[in-house]
């Protein structure tokens, strides 16, 4: 008696079949070792294959507009072989913004700043930011590497913590703060042995990016125009 012939191609149909449930087509599992299909999809049209976004840029790697190979050229000492400058000429992205140092006042004061510093950068238990002592250096790079990084002495690191833009913001309120209106640097000195011809208008009378601006006759803290 003849046996009976099964089909191959029966038998591999009926493996991928889908089995109908509830009502709902499910597809067959897939076996191991085999990438399950994507599920058609609702409305019949197949989705154009989508390519995977290029990563932005970290913000480790640019400051700004500045690539951060630039800023590690900086140096934070003015001691150099040969008495060459060997620093990169880096410029502020906010130079000419004409209202950065504006916004940097009060990011002086929102981030407390002012609390080391003292109001318009006069010096407290941080150094002064007004006059033209520097104690690592007074480039817009040096100030914004400041800032970020920290320095030893109870200078924080704010790098974490702020947004690259407010950084150049305080950079352009602390050049602001630190010249006079001739585009020399201002002095802050003490009462004694010599006291100055004239001083910044306190910051509870006004407060302003540029207190050189603004000055009266120097009082040794009596009110102008009285005798100490």
């Amino acid at each position: 008696m003849p046996k009976p012939v099964l089909f191959a191609g029966i038998a591999v149909a009926a493996a991928a079949a889908a089995f109908v449930v509830g009502g709902a087509a499910t597809l067959a599992p897939t076996p191991p070792g085999l990438k399950s299909p994507a599920p058609p999809p609702a409305n019949g049209q197949q989705k154009p294959e989508q390519k995977p976004r290029p990563a932005s840029p970290s913000p480790a790697m640019y400051s700004g507009q500045i690539p951060a190979a630039a800023l590690l050229r900086v140096p934070v000492t003015g001691v150099v072989p040969g008495a060459v400058n060997v620093a990169p000429a880096i410029k502020s992205p906010l130079a000419d913004d004409p209202n950065a140092a504006q916004r940097g006042m009060k990011d002086f004061d929102n981030f407390n700043c002012s609390g080391c510093h003292a109001a318009n950068g006069a010096g407290g238990m941080g150094p002064s930011l007004s006059d033209d002592q520097w104690i690592y250096r007074s480039s817009p790079a040096n100030i914004y590497l400041t800032i970020v990084q920290g320095r030893s002495k109870g200078m924080p690191a704010f790098g974490a913590m702020l947004p690259d833009r407010v950084i150049w913001e305080l950079v352009s309120y602390i050049e602001s703060i630190s010249e006079k209106p001739s585009g020399k640097f201002g002095k802050t000195t003490s009462r004694a042995p010599l006291s100055p011809a004239i001083e910044q208008v306190p910051p509870e009378n006004m407060q302003t990016p540029q207190p050189w601006n603004f000055t009266e006759t120097f009082s040794k803290g009596q009110r102008p125009g009285t005798s100490p």
